[in-house]
């Protein structure tokens, strides 16, 4: 009998991706995330301006809101799982596509359900953050990489100081609508920039969508965030919020097995175990309770009409002004992480961005008797999420293959959801629990109260990165390249044509 020949093994496909504009790249990307800021910050400040041009309740202004968060929350897992296989560059522009249908509806004089759909459409780019993390992994060398991937994750917390202002002197001077123009508009230049500079993928396998598990975690995720937008309204209590609870926990339970048992999950579970992982989405989870119930709280105590016997009487682009000292913070204080390199260790920076964001904290109990105090907590708040936000991508980029990269950061940023949408309730529930029966303001007190309780939530925070860094997690530097870690990096090149190559 002839000896057998083997058969050749086919190579394994080409992961190069090829950079036409390499400087671009990252500028582009970032535009991404700023644009998803933009889209976020569209709703807080227009709530009772759209209430008067709609003649529509308070309430029911507030979905203006509430719709863009619990779209972006059910898209954005979705898309990062679709974004992790060889379509990512046409799923990033189909969520641009769905920013600019929804910015052109919110920007015409329709009446309220047209902009409440024209909303629900912006809030598909919020899933476009992931997926630019994901995109900045692939097709930069690791010492490019790192840094792209760390400013990335600071766009969107960074954005809101920016935003607010912009959305603000729209309003006020220009009119509710303005502020929606100027969102297409944006949404446009980067739909163009994106089809000219982001490179295609990696060729990867198609991984086949979840659809059992996306159905799950999007009505998991759609009633607990329903729950939080709306307890204060239903009451805390009422039959129809605990049930809508109750739904939540099942269904997101039932995501969680299924994702377990499933060949190819919509966020594989086991990943998110890992050590590394898991502290950086409780530290972003939690913090972002502290973080957006800060925001919230000066937001609305700045605006109080000082008849009250506290609050500045403040205008919407007065208010905006006093959250830029929390992005140039935050964006400061992420390239000063950035530059340390290997000397910024979760086990150090996670406890000290804690400690930052509690003393901008005591700083709102102590020192919120005038603007400029208001200036100086919103600055240290924004050095502590300036560090935090810095460290958190690295573990889940280190912890993580490749190919799950767009995956595990939906799966992070739908958990910043969750912490900002808590944060937000909070600061409602605490306020309205200090006013009195018939007021329409709460006492100042409700102000002390709701900074004690923002206080615990970094506190914990700290605890959690303590406990979970000095137990079992690797020393990694604040942004792991996944190209370092394998041995694999390409070599930096920064000229036209240039390919690097990921495992």
């Amino acid at each position: 009998m002839p000896p057998s020949v083997p058969v050749p093994t086919p190579p394994p496909p080409s992961t190069a991706v090829e950079l036409r504009h390499p400087r671009a790249l990252v500028p582009v990307l970032v535009s991404l995330g700023m644009l998803v800021a933009v889209v976020s910050s569209l709703g807080a400040p227009l709530i009772p301006t759209i209430a008067a041009e709609d003649h529509v309740a308070l309430s029911s202004a507030q979905w203006a809101l509430t719709v863009t968060m619990l779209v972006g929350a059910i898209a954005t897992p979705v898309m990062g799982r679709l974004g992790d296989g060889p379509h990512r560059k046409r799923v990033i522009l189909t969520g641009l596509a769905a920013v600019m249908a929804g910015s052109l509806l919110a920007a015409l004089p329709l009446g309220f359900p047209c902009l409440l759909a024209g909303r629900a459409l912006q809030g598909v780019g919020m899933g476009l953050v992931p997926l630019a993390i994901a995109t900045a992994r692939d097709a930069l060398p690791p010492h490019q990489a790192r840094s792209a991937v760390a400013t990335l994750s600071l766009t969107t917390a960074a954005g809101i100081g920016l935003g607010y202002p912009i959305t603000g002197l729209f309003a006020e001077y220009l009119g509710m609508y303005a502020g929606f123009w100027f969102a297409l508009a944006t949404a446009v230049a980067a739909f163009a920039a994106t089809w000219i500079v982001v490179p295609a993928p990696p060729h990867r396998p198609t991984t086949p969508m979840d659809f059992p598990g996306a159905l799950l975690l999007a009505g998991g995720m759609a009633a607990l965030l329903l729950a939080l937008a709306e307890g204060e309204r239903w009451g805390w209590t009422s039959a129809g919020l605990l049930a809508l609870a109750a739904a939540a926990v099942l269904l997101l339970a039932g995501w969680v097995a299924h994702s377990l048992r499933a060949a190819h999950p919509l966020v594989r579970v086991s990943l998110v175990k890992d050590r590394g992982v898991l502290v950086a989405n409780l530290t972003t989870m939690v913090g972002g309770v502290g973080t957006y119930l800060l925001i919230a709280l000066v937001t609305r105590y700045v605006q109080t009409p000082e008849s009250a016997g506290y609050g500045f009487g403040a205008s919407i682009v007065v208010t905006g002004l006093l959250l830029v000292p929390f992005s140039a913070a935050s964006l400061v204080t992420g390239r000063l992480v950035r530059a340390m390199g290997a000397a910024a260790t979760p086990a150090r920076m996670l406890p000290l961005g804690c400690l930052l964001s509690f003393a901008g904290l005591v700083c709102f109990l102590f020192a919120r008797s005038s603007l400029w105090g208001i200036g100086v907590m919103m600055a240290l708040a924004g050095l502590g999420v300036g560090v935090t936000f810095a460290v958190t991508p690295g573990l889940i980029v280190g912890g993580v293959p490749a190919a799950e990269t767009g995956s595990a950061m939906s799966f992070n940023q739908v958990v910043k959801y969750i912490g900002y949408s808590t944060g937000s309730a909070l600061s409602a529930v605490v306020l309205q629990a200090h006013t009195a029966p018939g007021a329409a303001l709460p006492a100042n007190d409700g102000y002390r109260t709701a900074g004690l309780v923002g206080c615990a939530a970094f506190l914990v925070t700290g605890v959690i990165a303590v406990v979970l860094t000095r137990f079992g997690v690797p020393a990694r530097p604040s942004v792991v390249a996944a190209g370092q870690s394998a041995g694999t990096a390409a070599e930096p090149s920064a000229g036209r044509g240039t390919k690097t190559s990921r495992p």
